[in-house]
């Protein structure tokens, strides 16, 4: 199919910019659920602030009671016996063990990757430790050899509120320093007050700047105020580039919501059927038990598929998620439940 040009307005043709990654695609196909009338070559989606806007407003709405009773919904399903345990130990090998306190020293982050690469009997290795910058040469050390990978926040995380040439910087610190992914947060002032073409370039200039380091983008849905505007965000952050789509920072409540990982999960199959690429997907903040964490599962395969459910597309970002994971571990093999202390605290 010949590419259409988007019916919302062209591009500025004085405007010389350079296509993003994943750009390279003929035509746009629309929501899976309510088709879009959007036909449009996605490589002039960025020519301008107009034509991106245009784009961005002309994404179908979200409906928000729909969504919240959906993701209600997936929500109760029950998974027992060894359905459960293998989903505990999916679940866990998901994992981002994260530490991102302002007294977070060298020792801590050493033992957290300790706990990282054996978390307790033979559960399974967590996909990767997420740091500061400053102490991603800590992790990479402590992690060698292990198949754990190092990722760190940057872009003045968790506010994204400084200019993009220190946002540059301090991505290439952490990449230097052996960081095998970058967490970056949107500048929300931005996108919420329309100047979604200074998000876009930014995370353009990120991802530019990871080199071979994956890139999740963090757009912090609790400061979003709607859903359009998570859908949005979702579209804006894969043009761009991004590898990973990721909720929250974790500072900011709500986190990671069902409904709002829901939204985030359709835009990234949307966008797969429309581009050929696929993104991967973050909830992070506020999910601390098991029964969030399968919850989540769920939503992935009824909503993205089963081509989600991997470490190398899903992730769980948490800190005190892995202890309860282990406790429901060690209970379904022994019948027993362990004590909180019975594992190391993180």
């Amino acid at each position: 199919m010949a590419a259409l040009r988007c019916p919302y307005g062209g591009g500025d043709p004085g405007r010389d910019r350079p296509k993003a990654p994943g750009l390279e695609v003929e035509t746009l196909v629309g929501d899976a659920v309510v088709v879009s009338t959007v036909t449009s070559s996605l490589a002039d989606v960025a020519s301008s602030d107009a034509a991106l806007r245009a784009f961005l407003h002309g994404l179908p709405g979200v409906d928000r009671v729909g969504a919240d009773q959906r993701a209600a919904v997936l929500g109760t399903r029950s998974i027992k016996t060894t359905a459960k345990a293998a989903a505990i130990d999916l679940a866990i090998s998901m994992v981002d063990l994260t530490t991102l306190e302002g007294a977070d020293t060298a020792g801590k982050v050493r033992a957290m990757c300790a706990k990282a690469m054996r978390p307790g009997g033979d559960a399974p290795r967590v996909a990767a430790v997420c740091v500061y910058p400053d102490l991603v040469a800590v992790a990479v050390e402590a992690l060698k050899g292990s198949g754990v990978r190092v990722a760190s926040v940057a872009t003045a995380f968790p506010s994204g509120r400084t200019s993009p040439e220190i946002k540059v910087s301090e991505t290439g610190m952490a990449v230097a320093a052996g960081a095998d992914e970058i967490d970056m947060v949107i500048d929300r002032g931005a996108f919420l007050s329309g100047r979604y073409m200074k998000v876009f370039e930014e995370i353009v200039a990120v991802k530019a700047a990871c080199g071979d380091a994956h890139l999740k983008v963090i757009l912090e849905t609790g400061e979003l105020a709607t859903y359009d505007n998570v859908r949005r965000a979702s579209w804006l952050a894969m043009l761009a580039g991004a590898d990973f789509i990721k909720t929250s920072t974790g500072k900011v409540s709500p986190a990671a919501t069902p409904s709002v990982t829901l939204i985030m999960l359709e835009a990234v199959r949307d966008f797969r059927a429309a581009t050929g690429r696929q993104v991967g997907v973050k909830p992070a903040g506020g999910i601390r038990t098991t029964k969030d964490a399968i919850k989540n599962l769920v939503l992935v395969n009824e909503t993205a598929g089963d081509d989600w459910l991997t470490p190398e597309w899903f992730r769980l970002g948490a800190s005190s998620l892995l202890n309860d994971l282990l406790m429901q571990r060690e209970k379904l093999a022994t019948g027993r439940y362990a004590g909180p202390d019975h594992f190391t605290l993180d």
